[in-house]
């Protein structure tokens, strides 16, 4: 029996949602070794719970900080580990231990974010490019959750591509009955949903539904997901392109209001130029929703023939792929049907096998 640590400080967060998932169906499988989960306090209650059979233990060090190169690499230490697994790539690099690190995407290193101060954020971009690169040539294996993010790192780190292993994600279903959103009800809407970051691509969606409101006056835009100073930006925009009272943001929304609205909007949109597999599009297709997305990075690979797609930095093409969605019921049906079929293609439990299959491989070398 081998004694593995899965660092999963990053639960209760978006990107969180892979490890949280990867440890409630992990202790499902009856692994067969002693795992020990590194949560943040607030979240060891949750994790206690959805993985009764392993030792939570807390690890309140944050990442990005000397707290983490330093007193989580001791911390580690301190537990003996046969193995570590890092559900991201932000790590005490310094660690000398066997390696598994999960790579998401490498969106950071290629796009700013507003919201931060400017020097501050390129300096943390510079560190993380070098950790991507000490990390990707130190870990036993890289996990991703797509081919495109594994070709990526292969191009961008120079590792073997045969230490990379694909381990797809999955969508989940609401727990929360629907529960219509006031603004929206009684209402044709297109929707997003998700951080309002620079990737997410929400300006040209904006300048795409300005050009579709011309034809479809009675049409609103949801933008759901919490506000940040990002979204002044957005309501500036809207006004300048006379959509401001079509253009919605509403802050955050329970799950029971995001389940409404995938399954009552005309058409998910989805517009990103860099994923690392893209949640959000899976979950629309759950709840019955037409998607219209990106044709960029990873979107094909995970939504398939499931999706009507455009190029992301052609407005034009945009608003004719969502305008296509939107008046042709032949199209929407067939999106609709297919959407249902791709989503069971992807599973929590087959990733956990997959996964625990990269630990016993790597245990043996």
């Amino acid at each position: 029996m081998a004694r593995i640590v899965i660092d999963a400080r990053e639960s209760g967060t978006s990107t969180g949602r892979y490890i949280d998932k990867l440890v409630e169906h992990l202790d499902k499988l009856n692994p067969g070794h002693e795992i020990i989960v590194l949560a943040k306090s607030h979240r060891m209650g949750y994790l206690k719970k959805v993985a009764p059979s392993f030792n939570v233990v807390e690890a309140d060090y944050k990442e990005f900080t000397f707290a983490e190169q330093l007193g989580f690499k001791k911390r580690i230490k301190s537990l003996g580990p046969d193995l570590v697994h890092f559900g991201k790539d932000h790590q005490p690099i310094l660690y000398r231990g066997k390696v598994i690190t999960t790579m998401h995407d490498l969106t950071t290193a290629r796009f700013r974010n507003p919201n931060k101060n400017f020097l501050v954020f390129k300096f943390k971009q510079v560190v993380y490019k070098s950790v991507v690169r000490r990390v990707a040539s130190k870990s036993a294996a890289i996990i991703t959750a797509t081919e495109f993010v594994k070709g990526d790192v292969v191009h961008y780190t120079a590792v073997n591509p045969d230490k990379i292993i694909v381990t797809p994600e999955a969508a989940d279903v609401f727990d929360e009955p629907s529960e219509p959103i006031p603004a929206f009800k009684g209402k044709q809407f297109i929707m997003f949903n998700g951080r309002p970051l620079p990737h997410k691509n929400l300006e040209r969606l904006i300048q795409a539904f300005a050009r579709l409101h011309a034809k479809h006056p009675d049409l609103y835009l949801m933008i759901a997901g919490k506000k940040d100073r990002s979204h002044a930006t957005y309501e500036t925009l809207a006004e300048q392109l006379k959509v401001a009272d079509r253009v919605i943001l509403t802050d955050w929304i329970s799950d029971g209001q995001l389940k409404w609205a995938m399954e009552n909007t005309k058409a998910y949109v989805y517009p990103s130029l860099s994923e690392g597999f893209g949640l959000p599009p899976l979950e629309a297709m759950l709840n019955g929703a037409p998607v219209v997305a990106s044709n960029a990075t990873c979107i094909p690979e995970v939504c398939g023939d499931a999706a009507h797609y455009f190029d992301p930095l052609d407005v034009a093409d945009m608003a004719g792929a969502i305008e296509q969605v939107l008046t042709d019921k032949k199209l929407r049906g067939k999106l609709i049907k297919r959407g249902r079929d791709q989503v069971r293609k992807y599973s929590w439990q087959r990733m956990a096998k997959q996964t625990l299959a990269v630990y016993e491989k790597v245990l043996k070398s």
